[in-house]
């Protein structure tokens, strides 16, 4: 009766999930590709990606740019997005890396700190904790770090595996979409979502769904939502 009543719930929440507005919210993802929007005026945070770092073909690390050109923006807080495919970078993607950094901060851009978007499977979270360690070091003090997770983090990893992110990380980004689209379940991962003991948001697809659980704003940890842009669909 308890699995019944668990798809009863599940379905609940579903039925009553409203599209994802951007202009309901004040933090977003532009991504590569992505048409600026209006609601981008209102913006208090603002996640820009800038480049992907992947394996070459001989067995080196390249980061690719990406993402618009540096812009001159005079409110709110910036953060500089690099989409990750590997961990293994060498010192020049560290260099190259900082010194986009700097690009922006001199073009006059609040520049609060480097989000590393990178899908860590839950089994290689301890790998992963040892890099962003690693990379916080590397990274000068006046700047953040933030992360984005899996939504199944909260349920397939051991707590303390999680907790390895705290004093590491300023803020995880836990996404409830894949691609473009919401996740069918996420409601059945929010729970543990909520229980998370460092600062978290969450992500949300513009377009997507989405329903608020009332106990997620009860968290102390919690910290608003980032919304990824997305160019309409066409008819």
């Amino acid at each position: 009766m308890r699995w019944l009543l668990a798809l009863w719930l599940l379905h609940g929440a579903a039925a009553q999930a409203d599209t994802v507005r951007a202009e309901d919210y004040d933090a977003f993802w532009l991504w590569s590709g992505v048409a600026a929007q209006p609601v981008l005026a209102q913006a208090r945070s603002l996640y820009v990606l800038q480049g992907q770092i992947s394996a070459s073909r001989h067995g080196g690390v390249r980061l690719i740019a990406q993402g618009i050109a540096i812009p001159r923006l005079t409110r709110g807080e910036v953060w500089v997005v690099y989409r990750a495919h590997t961990l293994r970078w060498s010192e020049d993607i560290h260099r190259t890396l900082l010194a986009q950094l700097r690009r922006w901060r001199r073009a006059g851009n609040p520049v609060v700190g480097v989000q590393i978007d990178f899908d860590a499977r839950t089994r290689y979270l301890g790998e992963y904790a040892a890099f962003l360690r690693d990379f916080r070091q590397k990274l000068p003090p006046d700047y953040k770090l933030s992360i984005t997770g899996l939504l199944d983090w909260s349920s397939n990893a051991e707590p303390e595996a999680i907790n390895q992110l705290r004093g590491v990380v300023d803020e995880v980004v836990v996404q409830t979409y894949q691609g473009r689209h919401s996740i069918p379940d996420y409601a059945a991962y929010l729970p543990r979502v909520s229980r998370l003991q460092l600062p978290f948001r969450i992500g949300l697809a513009q377009y997507g769904q989405w329903q608020a659980p009332d106990y997620l704003a009860r968290s102390p940890w919690f910290r608003g939502y980032v919304v990824f842009l997305q160019n309409p669909a066409r008819p």
